[in-house]
């Protein structure tokens, strides 16, 4: 697998939830297997099944986290610029048919947060603007069509 890049601040987050996953819900985890356990009959125990099928989601998403951090390639925030569009940028963009403006910061997949204005760099519409310049009027295509943007600003995120 590739590197896929992360800013320092995505890099940190999957770090505490692998130490949260490693730490407070693999022993929650375990404990529930020992208790379902001591209760006797294993073949017809839901909470022992229950339990086990909690595990291995739980140590899938550990392996999937670990994978992604040996994986992440830190972005060097400092030679980031404001010329053209790339991963980190902060865009306004506007529709030129009915004017909306909106801001969104371009992430990588594993950072996206669409309620903190923060889209995937694989998403058509950020696809549409990396390496494109103020000024510039993108066609993004969506499911209804083509909608044109004007990029307004970038800057930082």
């Amino acid at each position: 697998m590739a590197g896929t890049y992360v800013s320092q601040e995505g890099l940190n987050k999957m770090v505490e939830e692998l130490k949260h996953l490693e730490t407070v819900e693999r022993p929650s985890i375990s404990k529930q297997i020992g208790e379902a356990r001591d209760k006797g009959d294993l073949s017809e125990n839901a909470e022992y099944d229950a339990a086990k099928e909690a595990q291995g989601l739980l140590e899938s998403r550990i392996a999937i986290l670990k994978e992604k951090i040996a994986d992440a390639i830190v972005i060097d925030e400092s030679k980031l610029s404001t010329d053209k569009v790339q991963i980190l940028s902060k865009v306004q963009i506007k529709n030129t048919k009915n004017g909306a403006a909106m801001t969104y910061t371009l992430v990588s997949e594993s950072e996206a947060n669409l309620k903190e204005g923060k889209i995937s760099i694989k998403t058509p519409i950020a696809q549409a603007l990396l390496g494109k310049k103020v000024g510039d009027i993108v066609e993004v295509k969506v499911p209804a069509g083509k909608i044109p943007f004007e990029i307004m600003n970038i800057s930082l995120s």
